[in-house]
């Protein structure tokens, strides 16, 4: 006979939240990368094109620093998107800094996208409340909040507990 006792038992990694935000997340990448390959875009490329035109031309580094991603990485996805034509490079105030902005037809192609990303949220959501979606919502921020901070070596704020 097994004795149960109150410690935790090896494998709970397989159900614990972490694996739920995984599994969510790779349920949606399955749903959105198809649909993002239809439209021309890459991993990663329609949050680049929807920062620009909400934000206006800006380097690699804005960009690198608002998604927490390494400026190469970047670097790679601008480079792409100026070739398929969604994205535009000009001189900065200096030369070393290059800004990148949306063209004419990067923002049909982030209008596609946004498309998508509805029909995505309509799916995921359906059958939650408004207040459940705020709520979903507000633990996500919160998330996020707690692992950049976790990042960073800092505490977090008692308020985000």
């Amino acid at each position: 006979m097994q004795q149960q006792t109150d410690a935790p038992s090896e494998g709970r990694s397989l159900s614990d939240t972490h694996m739920m935000l995984y599994r969510a997340l790779h349920a949606q990448t399955n749903y959105l990368r198809p649909r993002m390959a239809k439209i021309g875009l890459g991993p990663g490329q329609p949050k680049i094109l929807g920062y620009l035109r909400v934000n206006g031309p800006c380097s690699q580094r804005a960009l690198a620093e608002y998604f927490e991603l390494d400026p190469a990485a970047v670097s790679r996805m601008l480079a792409s998107l100026s070739q398929s034509g969604f994205v535009r490079m000009t001189r900065g105030e200096d030369r070393r800094t290059r800004l990148a902005e949306v063209t004419g037809e990067g923002r049909v192609a982030l209008a596609e996208w946004d498309r998508c990303c509805d029909e995505e949220g309509a799916t995921m959501l359906a059958g939650f409340s408004p207040e459940e979606v705020a709520r979903l919502q507000d633990y996500l921020g919160r998330i996020h909040a707690n692992l950049r901070r976790a990042n960073r070596g800092t505490a977090p704020d008692k308020e985000a507990l």
